[in-house]
């Protein structure tokens, strides 16, 4: 497959770092997205609610959703995605500290 067959295909790179300002909310709202999935299986669910209350990286990533950037997107239709989140070290003030950083 050449450029020009492919060429209707784009790849957005998004990163994005949040700050956790209430890690219990956070936790809850996750845990409540879990126990509303009604397509994950009983032993997944109870993995993914101890991954949630016992890491903040985790319940964002049970939580945010990239494909609902682009769900409405006019004229566009998802073909991939994939995310991940993982805690960083962040500071707004370092002059050296960019995107794509996490230590």
């Amino acid at each position: 497959m050449d450029a020009t067959e492919t060429s209707r295909y784009v790849r957005i790179h998004v990163e994005v770092v949040l700050e956790v300002t209430d890690a219990g909310a956070l936790t809850r709202a996750a845990v409540e997205r879990i126990e509303a999935d009604e397509f994950m299986l009983d032993e997944e669910r109870d993995r993914a609610r101890e991954a949630v209350r016992t890491d903040e990286a985790e319940a964002l990533a049970y939580l945010v959703e990239p494909v609902d950037l682009v769900a409405e997107v006019p004229g566009a239709e998802l073909a991939q995605a994939s995310w991940s989140c993982e805690r960083t070290a962040f500071d707004p003030e370092a002059a050296d500290w960019e995107l794509g950083d996490t230590e």
